[in-house]
């Protein structure tokens, strides 16, 4: 990924600005919301070993590096929308992030959760999620694929 290009995470930074220093370790996300923003990241890059390096000891489980490979080649991420974050500050020891993230290639799906932080040896965590239902977006709104269009001329089937 270019340094100057957009975060993936959809911060609207530069990527070097962003996820790039925690992502290549020279630094560590300062809020739940920012680890989530990053694992996304990870997630567009392919990088299965931060995944797995920022998810809470008591949640590994043996060959989850190589699913994450797995998950990582065989999908295409599209984009990602932060919906609520409460607590997970600097401050605090614990924190949920809700989030809609969109992948697909031909068609647009959309992996909705809401995922919780944990601070482990002063570190934020994922711990884990409740996956919820799927978010509809207006008819008249953008489309979320970044098409361009509006949603019902794009994947609301007109």
């Amino acid at each position: 990924m270019i340094e100057s290009s957009p975060c993936p995470c959809g911060s609207l930074k530069s990527y070097a600005a962003c996820c790039e220093p925690y992502l290549q370790g020279t630094a560590q996300p300062p809020t739940a919301e920012a680890l989530m923003r990053s694992r996304y990241t990870a997630y567009v890059n392919s990088n299965a070993d931060y995944l797995l390096a920022t998810h809470h000891p008591s949640k590994r489980r043996l060959g989850d590096l190589d699913k994450l490979r797995q998950n990582c080649q065989n999908t295409t991420w599209r984009g990602l929308s932060i919906l609520e974050a409460n607590a997970g500050q600097p401050s605090d020891e614990t924190g949920t992030v809700e989030f809609v993230a969109l992948y697909g290639t031909t068609t647009v799906a959309q992996l909705h959760e809401k995922s919780r932080f944990v601070k482990h040896k002063g570190r934020w965590l994922y711990l884990e999620g409740d996956l919820l239902p799927p978010l509809a977006p207006q008819r008249s709104a953008p489309c979320w694929c970044g098409s361009g269009k509006k949603f019902k001329l794009c994947h609301g089937r007109g």
